[in-house]
């Protein structure tokens, strides 16, 4: 059997892209995988913040149009840039095992966000993080920073920057564990839902494909992932709009925890709600969280940031 999976170009896309093709090849020994490197949209436009050229849509569609066309079987993501509602007729063939979770706070000079000076530049286009950043260091100058992991690094060496925000896992991943500083850590400092996680997509009636997915799909992440996109889901969240969550699960795999925030990357203000809830039913905790947002005033904070 051979299977073919589409991926963007970047380092870190082909990075996990490579990763899933040698869990499969593990798995499968007489599989042979082929990755198929593709440009997107998202890829290609880094003068403006996605959520003006149209959201993290943008790095999936060449890749579903590639496996309706037969070009490709599945297509691997980072889970954080999978839009809350699939497009039929796609689904997620696996969820692997979250790697690190956390923001880092990354900077040549100064070890942590509270050391920065008055006024310190801070890149990053999220604005999730903006929001989060506000509340925390409303003197700061938040500037956008757009491009794959290396080019982020490499303006931030050039001086545009005292400091970036970036994912620790696709740090990690690339090799660049050194240049975090510090871990931006839960619950204080909550990350995108899914950030973290890689998912492998495919069409839902390929019936084949799916099956051979299921050995790398990993039960505990996909419960807590699922809480915090349906948290989002219920929140109408896009890049749109700065909403953060991250769910943890007991030790004996009965019990979830969910942190939600809404903010607003304009002046700082946040909206926090938490919940506990039976790891059967991560879609429950999730509304249940989202509901809890709105009754504390997210609504206004979400309608604020659509404007």
């Amino acid at each position: 059997m051979k299977l073919r999976i589409a991926t963007r170009k970047s380092p870190l896309a082909l990075w996990q892209s490579e990763h899933v093709a040698e869990r499969l090849r593990a798995a499968h020994p007489d599989l042979e995988v082929e990755l198929v490197p593709m440009s997107t949209r998202g890829d290609e436009v880094l003068d403006r913040s996605l959520a003006a050229i149209g959201g993290k849509g943008l790095f999936l569609k060449e890749l579903e149009v590639a496996m309706l066309r037969d070009e490709a079987d599945c297509a691997v993501h980072s889970l954080k840039d999978v839009p809350m509602e699939l497009e039929p007729p796609f689904a997620l063939a696996a969820i692997l095992t979250r790697a690190d979770a956390a923001d880092a706070f990354v900077s040549n000079r100064y070890e942590h966000l509270d050391a920065l000076p008055q006024g310190a530049i801070v890149g990053t286009s999220s604005l999730r993080r903006q929001a989060q950043l506000r509340a925390r260091r409303p003197d700061l100058q938040l500037r956008d920073l757009r491009g794959n992991v290396n080019t982020r690094l490499a303006k931030l060496d050039a001086g545009e920057y005292d400091a970036i925000v970036l994912a620790c896992a696709g740090l990690q991943r690339l090799g660049f564990d050194a240049r975090i500083r510090a871990r931006l850590l839960p619950p204080e400092w909550l990350p995108a839902p899914a950030q973290g996680a890689v998912a492998v997509e495919c069409r839902a009636d390929d019936a084949a494909t799916m099956a051979l997915f299921a050995a790398l799909d990993d039960a505990d992440t996909r419960c807590c992932v699922e809480a915090e996109r349906a948290m989002n889901r219920a929140l109408h969240g896009s890049c749109h709009v700065p909403v953060a969550a991250f769910a943890t699960i007991s030790a004996d795999g009965a019990e979830l925890q969910l942190h939600g925030l809404v903010g607003s990357a304009e002046d700082g203000r946040a909206v926090r709600a938490d919940g506990i809830g039976a790891s059967r039913s991560p879609e429950d905790l999730g509304k249940a969280v989202a509901a809890r947002l709105l009754a504390r005033g997210a609504g206004d904070l979400l309608d604020a940031a659509l404007a």
